[in-house]
């Protein structure tokens, strides 16, 4: 039985990285944060000095980046050569370092082969900005799961002060907006839904809901089609 590929779309803060985790392990299948692979490419950016406005700086160093991806316990660890970075990636500014560089071709085609590879060896469930349109253009399920931009600040100022990096809340909004804009303005691969995505909505959702609705999108899309997962 062929693999499944489940692409997630969808701007910064609608929660695709913890409901599509969720939604993995219920189904059984791999879960992978294309996310944390750019910002594992922005923290490398700024560890190296390098400033926002600077960003294209990074392209000729990225000989010297060398990613992999583990599975451990059922998480997906990044190692930047060789250190596992954990929620070092999820500081706020390497959200904005991670925006800046993901505009780069030169570092999409860095990590294209990366992504592409995972889903040929499994049944996977993959969030990020052009997943259907670019990575997986052929997943059998296509999701541009969105909200609106203060219930994503609001979600994220509450995120930050769970892990201790607390960031006023008009902060968290104006980093939102500025992300979107650049997300969604980029010239390479910008984000925007797949024509023949499913758009879901998940503002009014708590977290329980999303992963709830969103299971129910993927199966009855599975099953429309006469797809049974492996």
């Amino acid at each position: 039985m062929a693999h499944v590929q489940i692409a997630i779309d969808g701007p910064s803060g609608a929660g695709k990285s913890s409901i599509s985790k969720a939604v993995a392990k219920a189904l059984g299948i791999v879960y992978v944060d294309t996310g944390a692979l750019y910002r594992t490419i922005g923290y490398y950016a700024r560890s190296q000095g390098i400033t926002l406005d600077e960003i294209g700086k990074i392209v000729p160093l990225l000989g010297n980046v060398h990613i992999e991806v583990k599975y451990e316990d059922g998480v997906q660890c990044v190692y930047l050569n060789g250190e596992n970075l954990g929620d070092r990636i999820r500081e706020n500014e390497i959200s904005m370092y991670a925006s800046k560089v993901s505009a780069l071709p030169e570092v999409r085609a860095f990590l294209l082969d990366t992504q592409k590879d995972i889903a040929r060896k499994n049944s996977v469930i993959m969030d990020g900005r052009d997943i259907g349109t670019v990575i997986l253009p052929d997943a059998q399920v296509k999701v541009f799961m969105t909200a609106s931009a203060e219930a994503r600040a609001r979600r994220r100022f509450i995120e930050l002060v769970q892990k201790g990096m607390p960031q006023p809340y008009e902060v968290v909004l104006a980093d939102i907006l500025e992300r979107d804009h650049a997300d969604s303005s980029r010239e390479v691969a910008p984000a925007v839904a797949a024509p023949d995505a499913t758009v879901f909505d998940n503002s009014d959702f708590d977290l329980e809901g999303s992963i709830a609705e969103l299971l129910n999108i993927i199966r009855r899309t599975l099953a429309e089609k006469g797809i049974e997962l492996a």
